[in-house]
């Protein structure tokens, strides 16, 4: 399936511009001279299988890490070229969409969602007016005051996109936005993403392996492989790719090199089967003759130790002297002494009134 709407042809400057990308990780090139632009409005999404430097990419863009050479300009500002706290301004153009959603436990959805406008010092009524918008946006008016414990996987997701979109950035990117979900709530994060992008106008670029999905709310896809860019296109240029690693990866179907030869898990000698199996007998059956003897003789000298000091123990239990029965156990009036730590007992914290 692709995607449903249509738009008109972006104008001006693209929002996102990665030309010759490269990150290494020690000796490791993860991303190999990457280059693409993303338009104004536009939904890009980047596939690839696992390790092939997609959330590098993502993280490269939004300053969080820094690449080891090449150019990223995002609307019309690189990161490369900012100090941190720059960075921080730079940051607030840009929603970031966590894999795990990176939800804080302590704290209720309201506050989750409004961490931002937290930061920014600005008045509780406003956060939560504007955080009681944003869910209603992803469908979670009800969860304001609940914690990220209470709500689903789904549900969490949804909150974290909230919190991605509590600015109303220009640019929102999505880290597997829907790993690990059901089709149903799949759906409804893709039709989230299309709504953005459709009224609001949104420039996103979306992580995923999930191939119905990155069919569903693409514009346009480009295909990594060990940090290159194999192919981009649309969705219906991907699909009828004569190139047999995307056909492969979108069929979900190992290419014949890449498959493993399980002949090998057939091929296991009948005496070593037979013996596996009487060991497994004697072990159910109580019979230790399967054990070799070098592992028993290890076995009951342990034995016998732990017998020994469990002996000695109890002779020493025997001998000592009782402790007379009104001798106190707690002789200090300090509750956070060794064996008088009382719960009831702890101070209590001074209320704003008496602060003040």
């Amino acid at each position: 399936m692709t995607s449903s709407f249509s738009h008109a042809t972006p104008s001006g400057p693209p929002a996102i511009i990665v030309d010759k990308l490269c990150k290494r990780f020690d000796k490791h090139l993860v991303l190999d001279n990457l280059s693409f632009e993303v338009q104004r409005g536009e939904t890009l999404v980047i596939l690839g299988r696992s390790g092939t430097g997609k959330s590098v990419t993502l993280k490269s863009i939004i300053g969080l890490l820094e690449p080891s050479s090449g150019h990223i300009e995002v609307l019309g500002q690189s990161p490369q070229e900012l100090s941190e706290h720059e960075r921080l301004a730079y940051r607030k153009n840009i929603g970031y969409v966590f894999q795990y959603a990176a939800l804080f436990d302590s704290l209720s959805i309201l506050e989750n969602v409004g961490f931002p406008l937290y930061q920014d010092r600005m008045d509780d009524d406003i956060i939560e007016r504007q955080v009681r918008e944003r869910l209603s946006m992803v469908g979670l008016s009800h969860t304001l005051e609940k914690y990220p414990d209470e709500l689903s996987g789904g549900m969490r997701k949804r909150a974290g996109l909230a919190r991605a979109i509590i600015n109303l950035p220009p640019i929102v990117l999505y880290d597997e936005p829907t790993s690990g979900l059901d089709p149903l709530t799949t759906d409804v994060i893709n039709q989230i993403i299309l709504r953005l992008r459709s009224q609001l106008s949104v420039t996103s670029v979306v992580v995923t392996h999930d191939i119905a999905s990155a069919f569903t709310i693409a514009d346009r896809i480009i295909m990594l492989d060990q940090g290159r860019i194999v192919t981009s296109g649309t969705p219906a240029d991907i699909q009828h790719s004569d190139n047999p690693w995307v056909q492969s990866f979108i069929s979900g179907k190992a290419l014949e090199s890449e498959r493993i030869d399980t002949a090998r898990f057939s091929s296991i000698p009948r005496e070593q089967e037979t013996q596996t199996w009487d060991r497994i007998r004697a072990a159910t059956s109580g019979e230790h003759t399967a054990v070799p003897p070098s592992i028993r003789s290890r076995r009951q000298q342990k034995s016998s130790s732990r017998l020994a000091a469990v002996t000695t123990q109890t002779d020493q239990a025997k001998t000592e002297k009782p402790k007379p029965q009104d001798e106190p156990a707690h002789t200090s009036d300090n509750p956070f002494d060794s064996g008088g730590f009382i719960l009831s007992e702890l101070p209590k914290a001074p209320s704003e009134e008496e602060q003040d």
